[in-house]
């Protein structure tokens, strides 16, 4: 799809600064920028690019002035980075807009569907299930019987919803991620071996809340697990039974939160991090990369490490442990030197 400079300068309200007439069909940077591309320039380290760039049409800040000759179109915006991340939107919008029904698909005839919706090719929706308006379900996405999914939501390719999952407006899900698998529930025996106990609860997923490729979030056993609204969740990551997320929380690739454990609201999670089961992590908390986190932590925390402790203790730590080798060989030095003295004292 093509755009001309005076059609995205209309989108950003921005100044063309050269050919209005000027057409990109693709994105680029600034570095690589080949004819037909759009690309930006915020950075002032990357100013001596724009002097050589190929592309077509350059989104600049209304204060930038070239201190030499271009070839690329301008558009003059208040700021370039903003700007260019409002087209990067507009550009997704477009390129997403799919309507209508591709064949084949199965359709329960108990469903009901709202308008301008999109079911992508070999899409299965389960019986009683209900799908609200603008909402875009991409090719071999399976939904079970009695789930509800709210208005403008967007499922993506190969996403699998188990039964009575509830998902709010305004979600995207990508690729692979799986909602409502049973928690990880069994209990020991006489015999020896494990009896798998039955997982009879739901997920609730409230609006505005991102899922990254490949994460899965497990049913409750009784109840609901609970992602909040406007929880954004990074891809690979293991979301297990009877968990509540907080409103806005964020939490990063290859994460691990164990059973029952509560997450608050405007929570930061660094990727890797492993949460253990029933505890309950207050408001505002951020927790490092790689840490532990194995007992309750009060509001407004930050932690790192293994078990996890505040974040400036940690790094006054590490600051001694690193050194463990050498404090270790003048300790042993120290120990020798004190016991050739008292040979030598005897």
């Amino acid at each position: 799809m093509n755009f001309t400079a005076e059609q995205i300068a209309e989108i950003l309200e921005g100044d063309i600064v050269g050919n209005p007439k000027a057409e990109v069909s693709k994105l680029s940077k600034i570095e690589e920028g080949e004819k037909g591309s759009l690309t930006f320039l915020s950075n002032p380290k990357y100013n001596p690019f724009l002097y050589t760039t190929k592309a077509s049409i350059t989104i600049v800040d209304k204060s930038f002035v070239p201190e030499k000759n271009i070839t690329t179109t301008l558009i003059k915006v208040v700021d370039a980075y903003a700007a260019f991340s409002k087209l990067l939107e507009f550009y997704n919008q477009v390129k997403n807009n799919k309507l209508g029904r591709e064949q084949p698909h199965f359709i329960a005839g108990s469903a009901s569907i709202g308008t301008n919706e999109y079911i992508g090719a070999f899409a299965y929706i389960g019986e009683h299930v209900k799908i609200g308006e603008n909402v875009k379900i991409y090719p071999n996405v399976y939904v079970g019987d009695n789930v509800v999914i709210g208005n403008n939501t967007t499922i993506f390719a190969g996403v699998k919803i188990y039964s009575e999952t509830q998902i709010g407006n305004n979600c995207a899900i990508h690729s692979g991620a799986i909602i409502g698998s049973d928690g990880f529930g069994f209990a020991p025996n006489k015999e020896g071996t494990y009896d798998k106990v039955p997982q009879t609860g739901h997920v609730i997923i409230e609006d505005n809340v991102d899922i990254g490729a490949a994460t899965t979030i497990d049913r409750a056993t009784l109840g609901a697990t609970i992602i909040r609204k406007g929880v954004k969740l990074d891809n690979q990551i293991q979301v297990a039974h009877n968990v509540e997320i907080g409103d806005n929380t964020v939490i990063a690739a290859q994460t691990g939160i164990a059973g029952s454990t509560k997450i608050g609201k405007n929570c930061m999670l660094g990727g890797q991090v492993g949460v253990a089961g029933h505890i309950t992590i207050g408001d505002y908390v951020k927790v490092g990369a790689q840490a532990g986190v194995t007992k309750s932590v009060k509001s407004n925390q930050v932690l790192n490490g293994t078990p996890a402790f505040g974040f400036t203790d940690y790094h006054k730590s590490y600051a001694y442990f690193k050194k463990l080798p050498e404090l270790a060989k003048t300790l042993y030095n120290l120990e020798k030197k004190s016991t050739l003295k008292v040979n030598h004292d005897e």
